[in-house]
């Protein structure tokens, strides 16, 4: 199988995969995985289920690690760094490379403490009212919760409960924010927001986003990484390239057929 890529300058790039293959104990779940992805820009993975997005998102910060029997062969190279050298330490991987789950997971406790949590745990001596202050205006949530920070995070919407996670998210400055599919639990207007908001981070920070919606792919991608799996099951990736070019001209007859509706 060919696999279709553009190329970004190592300067440009703030991820890149090489030959990377993943194993869930002996069932190899990506094959061969080799990607760069360009700092301060949003990259969609789209592909059917099964293809090894959500995966491949979590091989980016080691979540994978968390898993029995799990083990990653390649390189994953962060600013240069091989992220699964046995010096590094996953929980800084996880530090600078946060992630945003499919569904809102904001912890039981305050709006306020919600967003302090990571920077409490971390050692942050800043000013914590600043900090939480500037995070919740990242994530566009500011002016709906700044006279009810000590209520629950539980008690805000769907929509509202998503961007408070990405608040907690930026609140610890990492360079990359991971998206699994992070508005499929909402409604139209939320998921609205939400890409809005997509848009606007990847000012400061570069974004991957899993997302089986491809008009959403479209509306806030940068780049687009189409993926498939073998007949053995294993995951792949087919193209990478503008989203532009995926969307209205893709190189591989395996694209086209996924976006037109063909398969997938």
């Amino acid at each position: 199988m060919t696999t279709t890529t553009e190329s970004t300058s190592s300067t440009d790039t703030s991820l890149s995969v090489t030959h990377l293959d993943m194993y869930y104990g002996s069932f190899r779940a990506l094959r061969d995985i080799n990607l760069d992805v360009k700092r301060n820009s949003v990259t969609a993975l789209i592909g059917p289920s099964g293809s090894g997005k959500s995966t491949l998102l979590r091989c980016f910060n080691r979540m994978n690690d968390l898993i029995p029997g799990a083990r990653v062969e390649g390189q994953v190279l962060f600013n240069g760094e091989d992220i699964y050298h046995p010096s590094i330490d996953p929980t800084e991987i996880r530090l600078r490379i946060g992630m945003v789950f499919q569904k809102p997971n904001p912890f039981p406790k305050s709006i306020y403490d919600n967003v302090a949590f990571g920077l409490r745990i971390n050692g942050f001596r800043g000013n914590m009212d600043e900090a939480v202050e500037r995070s919740l205006r990242r994530a566009a949530l500011w002016d709906e919760v700044k006279d009810r920070l000590k209520a629950s995070g539980l008690t805000l919407s769907g929509g509202q409960q998503q961007r408070l996670c990405i608040a907690r998210a930026v609140a610890v400055q990492p360079d990359v924010i991971l998206m699994d599919e992070p508005a499929s639990a909402l409604d139209p207007i939320s998921t609205l927001a939400i890409e809005d908001l997509m848009r606007e981070l990847s000012r400061d920070y570069t974004i991957i986003v899993v997302t089986h919606n491809m008009q959403q792919a479209a509306r806030v991608s940068d780049w687009t990484a189409f993926m498939t799996m073998g007949e053995d099951r294993a995951g792949y990736l087919v193209e990478i390239g503008d989203t532009h070019q995926i969307f209205t001209n893709p190189r591989d007859e395996r694209t086209e057929g996924y976006i037109t509706g063909r398969f997938g």
